[in-house]
């Protein structure tokens, strides 16, 4: 039916008048008759031809069908891992000049401080054909480094964790967004009936800082005003890997089929009288609900993975919830076409004790990371997946707290950072942008994160111009309203 039809059925009926209080209902219609639209519209549950042709590309033909995105919480420091400054040896204490930092914000954490430079400890050396330069903290994928393209220059709006993040994940620093895995869920719609378009690993543990720990929250993979069948399903690392998917004592399969059928019926009759999308959306959340207490087990039973792929992940992989066994968990999601995998990783947030958290959080990442890329790229499915790793901003090259050569800390600092990404259509052993010789400004090349998040978006064949949703008078957009560009250079 057309939105327009749906809208005077809305209209007309007495009880949808009823329930929304004249007022407040007319406000809200706009908002509701576009969540119609988009549940009409969405691709790949009602339009199987539609869906076929959202696999190859929305707009134009995709490169890539999946997306995993490694977010290290907390922001690690492009300076000890990718950005290689040797010439900073040579200004241990010194004063970080005045035409560098040019007066730019900073942190009420460092504001009034000295700006003493802390060059990195530690060794950088070549890796692989193309010689990328890359830190003895990550040996395992200095052994892909040519798989590896290392945007240098990107850089975002925000000073502080939450809305960085939020900015990130969402394109904006406003709460209430919808998430990229919600847009891609959206746009693209889904590829395994049995598993959800979008999930959401996060690491219960990790090596690095175990005081400052910023919060995760479930808009970080929220759908926002899109209808919430696209928002994230967050995987617990304990236990059901989804919260009251098994049934409870008592209950079998049976029944619980019959109970659905019996839920359907009266949703879709209260669906016919007031014609709510959301209601839409329950019945395929129970639905799909109902298939996963069968998909959902076998893909997390890692007892058929031989022996040699577990080793490739590192000891940890043993442990629920590390971010060795959730790498193999997303490689086991795309071979199932689970179309967006997010990991959460947290533990980066390094003002103080810098060196010693780093290599904590270095070891938790290095070998599990390097294996996700060589497993999938074995299987035939890396040219088809792109991998994004990437925190919420970068560190000072300035010092907070205690300065040595071999202990210091790094604030906040939003002007760039390192952003690595590998197959899905991505070139590998390249970097592109540059800082310059302090790590403190872009002089080359920048990509701000809503550029970055348009390139994700080209390589599943999306025009980021094109993928909008109506909500409070704006075509939203997962980039926003200003302007901002795929990022084409770094395409194979």
């Amino acid at each position: 039916m057309h939105p327009f039809e749906q809208h005077q059925q809305l209209l007309a009926r007495r009880q949808f008048l009823t329930g929304s209080a004249m007022g407040l209902g007319a406000a809200a219609l706009g908002n509701l008759v576009a969540q119609v639209h988009a549940a009409d519209a969405d691709v790949g549950s009602k339009n199987s031809a539609t869906a076929a042709k959202a696999q190859s590309g929305l707009h134009f033909p995709a490169k890539a069908k999946r997306v995993i995105f490694l977010f290290m919480g907390g922001a690690p420091s492009q300076l000890d891992l990718y950005d290689y400054k040797p010439e900073l040896q040579k200004q241990f204490r010194e004063p970080l000049p005045p035409s560098v930092s040019m007066g730019q914000r900073v942190t009420a954490m460092t504001k009034g401080q000295s700006q003493l430079v802390a060059p990195s400890m530690f060794k950088f050396s070549p890796q692989g054909k193309s010689g990328l330069m890359m830190s003895e903290l990550l040996p395992h994928l200095s052994g892909v480094a040519d798989e590896l393209c290392m945007i240098k220059s990107l850089h975002t709006n925000a000073i502080n964790h939450d809305p960085a993040k939020t900015a990130i994940c969402t394109g904006s620093e406003i709460p209430g967004k919808a998430s990229m895995g919600a847009w891609l869920s959206y746009g693209l719609g889904r590829m395994n009936e049995n598993l959800p378009d979008f999930i959401v690993l996060s690491s219960a543990f990790w090596s690095g800082d175990q005081q400052n720990i910023q919060a995760l929250y479930s808009r970080l993979w929220g759908s926002g005003f899109l209808p919430s069948k696209h928002q994230g399903v967050s995987f617990q690392p304990t236990g059901d890997p989804v919260l009251f998917l098994s049934n409870p004592a008592g209950v079998n399969r049976d029944s619980r089929a019959k109970m659905l059928e019996l839920v359907t019926r009266l949703n879709r009759e209260h669906l016919d009288e007031v014609g709510d999308p959301e209601i839409q959306t329950t019945i395929a959340q129970q639905e799909m609900a109902f298939r996963m207490q069968a998909s959902v087990p076998e893909l997390t039973d890692l007892s058929q993975e031989s022996a040699e792929t577990l080793a490739m992940y590192g000891p940890d992989v043993e442990k629920s919830g590390s971010f060795a066994r959730n790498c193999l968990l997303a490689r086991r999601m795309i071979e199932r076409d689970v179309r967006f995998v997010q990991l959460f990783h947290r533990g980066w947030d390094h003002h103080v004790g810098l060196p010693k958290k780093l290599r904590g959080q270095a070891s938790d990442i290095d070998q599990p990371a390097a294996a996700l890329i060589a497993d999938l790229k074995q299987r035939g499915l890396l040219d088809e997946t792109l991998i994004v790793c990437a925190g919420e901003f970068g560190r000072t090259t300035y010092c907070q707290g205690k300065l040595t050569a071999t202990d210091y800390g790094r604030d906040h600092h939003p002007r760039c950072f390192t952003v690595w990404m590998a197959g899905g259509g991505i070139q590998g052993g390249m970097e592109y942008g540059q800082t310059d010789e302090f790590s403190y400004n872009i002089v080359e090349n920048p990509v701000h994160v809503n550029d970055m998040n348009a390139t994700i978006l080209h390589q599943l064949g999306i025009d980021h111009n094109r993928l909008t949703f109506p909500f409070l008078g704006l075509d939203q957009k997962l980039t926003g309203v200003e302007e901002v560009h795929v990022v084409k250079d770094i395409l194979a």
